[in-house]
């Protein structure tokens, strides 16, 4: 369908996580088809300015933010503006935007653990929810993927990785990927910025080295990932919960250039791929617009300027953060959601200075080894858990 069509009723969209990157392009898309979306809600952590920018261009009805206090702020602010926007404040607030009866559509993009009662709230509601949130699924798999069928929720993921793997299997691929001829999934990497380093040289990583990303601009956490190797490991658990895959059928790659985005490989031989340039805009007008295809402000990919395709195995030696998701992966349970947790907890140490950068994977193995593992079948279990592995990895961190 042309991207000029006016037939299409206008579709409402919240964005949680608005002022991240991939909120700020999920914006940048909308802006650019007034004709086929409004924006309903816009949420933030802590960014007050930012969001008031984003809603005196894109006047949302209803704009939350996680603290009272800046939500006054903003909400004198948008009051002299002439805005009538509604500003809330809090958890409640956040849940009640994310399944509200106005919205078809939610991007959820708040980043780590605080992103899965939000990002539940929209699969219970039912909507088309674009999950650019991969801890929801990280920290409660089985339940996530069961309250999605039974909620009829439409998942798309918008992950780079995991939108090009959708795109790439044919429809209706849930039950078991080998029904489909599928022999094995291929989740591209980059690499991160320290792609050939030694486990010495990653010693003396600094938290700017590791947020300078050679090919992505992503926010400090997700960077720090990226370098670690860490959320390829979070991906690699996300996709066996969205593809119904094992972890043996999902094989990492280290593809420097970032232009082949995932590959599937099926069984009679057949590669297929996904390529683009590294731009988050091409997932999430996918996600917006399927099953069609509409602009999304990024340009076509130059294979003659690109010249060459490299790839890799992982260094899981230097890099064992992957290692530890996977390992997580095999144990079941809460073992990914204690991951998650240690992580979240040891980047965010790094990043203020408080631990190098080769300590971050001993700390979540020290979280691994100290938390036994339990069933994951219920929402109070996960968030218990989690909560309990964020107390060892600061007792650890302590020490």
């Amino acid at each position: 369908m042309l991207d000029n069509d006016t037939s299409h009723v206008r579709q409402s969209v919240t964005v949680l996580g608005a002022t991240g990157s991939i909120g700020t392009s999920t914006l940048d898309v909308l802006a650019r088809h007034p004709e086929r979306y409004r924006v309903h809600a816009l949420t933030a952590c802590t960014r007050r300015e930012a969001l008031r920018d984003q809603c005196l261009t894109h006047c949302p009805a209803v704009a939350v933010l996680a603290h009272e206090h800046d939500a006054a702020w903003l909400r004198d602010e948008l009051g002299r503006a002439g805005l009538a926007t509604e500003v809330r404040s809090g958890e409640g607030a956040l849940q009640d935007v994310a399944g509200a009866s106005e919205v078809d559509v939610v991007m959820a993009a708040i980043v780590g653990a605080a992103g899965l009662l939000p990002t539940l709230a929209a699969v219970r509601a039912g909507k088309r929810v674009l999950l650019a949130n991969k801890e929801a699924l990280v920290m409660s798999g089985a339940l996530f993927m069961d309250e999605v069928e039974r909620h009829g929720a439409v998942l798309l993921p918008i992950d780079s990785e995991h939108n090009a793997i959708y795109q790439c299997l044919p429809p209706g691929h849930r039950g078991g990927l080998g029904r489909f001829g599928v022999s094995q999934l291929l989740l591209t990497a980059s690499g991160g910025p320290f792609r050939g380093w030694d486990a010495v040289r990653l010693q003396a990583v600094t938290p700017e080295q590791a947020c300078a990303h050679p090919n992505w601009a992503m926010g400090r956490k997700i960077s720090v990932d990226s370098a670690t190797l860490m959320n390829k490991g979070l991906e690699l658990i996300e996709a066996c919960w969205l593809f119904d895959a094992r972890p043996e059928q999902i094989q990492v790659v280290v593809h420097p250039q970032s232009v082949i985005h995932s590959m599937v490989a099926y069984s009679d031989g057949s590669v297929i791929a996904q390529l683009g340039n590294p731009d988050m805009r091409t997932p999430i007008a996918y996600g917006l617009a399927w099953p069609e295809r509409i602009a999304a402000g990024v340009e076509h990919l130059d294979l003659f300027s690109v010249a060459r395709l490299d790839f890799e195995a992982p260094d899981e030696t230097a890099f064992p953060c992957l290692r530890l998701a996977r390992e997580a992966m095999a144990a079941g349970g809460t073992a990914p959601a204690l991951l998650n947790a240690a992580n979240e907890v040891a980047v965010e140490a790094f990043l203020a200075g408080g631990v190098g950068f080769t300590q971050i994977p001993d700390v979540i193995e020290a979280v691994m080894h100290t938390c036994d593992v339990k069933a994951a079948d219920e929402l109070d279990v996960i968030l218990a858990e989690d909560a309990r592995a964020r107390r060892v990895a600061v007792r650890h961190l302590a020490r």
